[in-house]
């Protein structure tokens, strides 16, 4: 397990050293000029040389990214170019939202489709299994935002039992701030749900047909003993191995959803910096996205032994 857990943080370390390199040299290779948006026309080359300073942007390709790695592991990722708020700032303000869209709809997807998914697997072609099927073709014909513009209709437009778009912090109330969460949740959380259920079920199926699964039968265990306890944590590798996927994936991908909603969240702010041309605000947003992906599905890695004794065994 050590020898394993040196190996991993080795890997997450080169990993993470080559996000922080591709992030600083994409936006390096963009054409123009990225004193554009916040230089008048016509400057001087006095005020270009102070833009540049003010930015980081002065010195060789190296110096810069050296200046640059070297802020951001301190927690310095510049200040925005238009509102001179620091990056980080900015930043830790929008990701509590983002945070809070993207795990609650996992849990949500999850309290869904971990009891549908097992059962499934348990009777696979039972009634059950057909109206999962079916539910989960017609989900999957519906892309994202299309779904929340028909949730919109349906219970804040026709209903008026949520509100329409909007976002109400918790310390407004708990009620108000669960109301305007659940149309967004939903939306993100439907399509989740359908691959938890597709993996977790065929899992199931195939976990249900081994040799330890036929003995605790043989030895008269419950079904809900030989599902939940003998079944369920080998037939989750894949689950939370897709479930670590499509977390780091909605923190840096919600940006149709909260958009939609008008949520102030990082899938806005990002919309505005790359609107607005704030090349230093869409660097530091795609470096924290980045690396909470990395760091998620490296979390993911080091659980595997907790769901399978073979693994620490190997």
């Amino acid at each position: 397990m050590y020898r394993s857990a040196v190996r991993q943080i080795a890997k997450l370390v080169a990993v993470l050293a080559l996000v922080s390199v591709t992030t600083f040299l994409l936006l390096e290779t963009i054409p123009g000029d990225r004193l554009a948006s916040v230089l008048p026309e016509g400057a001087s080359p006095e005020m270009r040389a102070a833009a540049e300073e003010r930015f980081g942007l002065n010195g060789s390709l190296a110096e810069r990214f050296t200046a640059w790695l070297g802020g951001a592991l301190q927690g310095d990722l510049g200040r925005s170019m238009h509102s001179q708020v620091p990056v980080t700032e900015s930043i830790l303000e929008r990701l509590p939202v983002t945070l809070e869209l993207a795990m609650s709809s996992i849990l949500l997807a999850l309290l869904i489709a971990i009891p549908v998914g097992v059962y499934s697997g348990y009777r696979p072609g039972g009634i059950v299994d057909r109206i999962a099927t079916f539910l989960c073709s017609i989900t999957l014909s519906i892309p994202s935002f299309l779904l929340g513009v028909l949730l919109v209709f349906v219970f804040a437009v026709t209903l008026s039992a949520l509100p329409v778009t909007g976002w109400t912090p918790l310390s407004e109330g708990l009620v108000p701030h669960l109301r305007s969460l659940v149309l967004p949740v939903v939306t993100l959380a439907a399509v989740e749900t359908v691959g938890f259920i597709r993996l977790l079920r065929n899992d199931m199926v195939a976990t249900l047909q081994q040799d330890f699964v036929l003995s605790a039968r043989a030895r008269g265990l419950s079904t809900p003993r030989i599902l939940l306890v003998h079944a369920l944590r080998p037939s989750a590798f894949s689950l939370l191995t897709v479930m670590g996927v499509s977390l780091g994936r909605l923190i840096g991908g919600t940006v149709i959803v909260e958009t939609l909603f008008s949520l102030p969240g990082l899938g806005t702010l990002v919309i505005t910096a790359i609107t607005g041309r704030d090349f230093l605000l869409v660097q530091g947003i795609v470096l924290v996205v980045a690396v909470a992906y990395v760091l998620l599905n490296a979390l993911v890695d080091l659980t595997y032994p907790l769901l399978d004794p073979r693994v620490r065994t190997s």
